[in-house]
């Protein structure tokens, strides 16, 4: 799959029901046969949309872990606890479960935020609060984890 792109605001019935705004639901077209796992995010108070097929490339990486060793089972207990398989319906809504509403404490206003090759969801207060730079100087946790980096042909990573 391609990089998902954009960040884009919704709101969220009383259901937990959400309408995927046009350019993303065009961009997760080719998952809609397949399905979604949707999960807690392990960082932060938001909800991770996995494309199936990207679900199962995190699962493979996950069995590869010794089930015998407690930390990696306590890892694999509390990474897909509350996980659900969703769908994105005809009318190109998505069902948030209440246990994850509840989670993420989404309300009525959400962003749809694009994390490579997921969708972060989030009450769009927390993702605003989130993304803030007084909280968190983003040129200087740019530099520190992409800093180091020169893998193009062209000097710039």
């Amino acid at each position: 799959m391609n990089a998902i792109v954009g960040t884009y605001e919704c709101k969220a019935d009383s259901k937990g029901r959400l309408m995927l705004p046009a350019p993303l639901k065009k961009q997760l077209a080719s998952g809609l046969d397949a399905g979604f796992v949707l999960k807690r995010s392990v960082f932060q108070p938001c909800l991770e949309l996995y494309p199936m097929a990207e679900w199962n490339v995190m699962m493979a990486k996950i069995n590869k872990l010794n089930r015998f060793v407690k930390k990696n089972n306590d890892f694999i207990r509390r990474f897909t606890a509350g996980v659900k398989i969703v769908e994105i319906d005809a009318a190109g809504r998505l069902l948030i479960p209440r246990d994850l509403v509840v989670f993420a404490e989404i309300d009525k206003d959400v962003v749809l935020s694009s994390a490579v090759n997921i969708v972060e969801i989030w009450d769009k207060d927390k993702y605003e609060k989130s993304i803030d730079d007084s909280v968190v100087d983003f040129a200087d946790l740019a530099e520190e984890v992409m800093g180091n980096l020169n893998d193009g042909e062209d000097g710039i990573s």
